[in-house]
């Protein structure tokens, strides 16, 4: 697909007056009731259709996040040796997700 400099132009004009349209739209009806009930049902749908899945990518991160906070700690008090010598398994779990050199 070649375009030519003019096509291109058009295209990108169309769409910048899209966007542009969109968000005039957007600001005129983000204040009303019915959009804010209805914003907040999608995101509640979402939440309860995601919340599973959440919870799981949690449990599946949850000894990096806990290896990731202990490091934050020593290295927020210029401790990281001793996090080293202390924490010889999280130090590695750290390393082999290249979180630290």
């Amino acid at each position: 697909m070649n375009y030519t400099e003019t096509e291109i132009q058009n295209i990108l004009n169309l769409y910048s007056k899209k966007k542009e349209y969109e968000k005039q739209r957007y600001e005129l009806i983000k204040d009303t009731d019915e959009f804010k009930m209805k914003n907040r049902m999608r995101a509640k749908t979402h939440y309860d259709n995601n919340k599973e899945k959440k919870l799981q990518q949690y449990q599946d991160n949850k000894d990096i996040l806990n290896a990731k906070s202990s490091y934050y700690y020593y290295f927020k008090n210029n401790k990281l040796e001793k996090f080293k010598e202390k924490n010889i398994q999280k130090y590695e779990l750290l390393k082999s997700i290249n979180f630290i050199e």
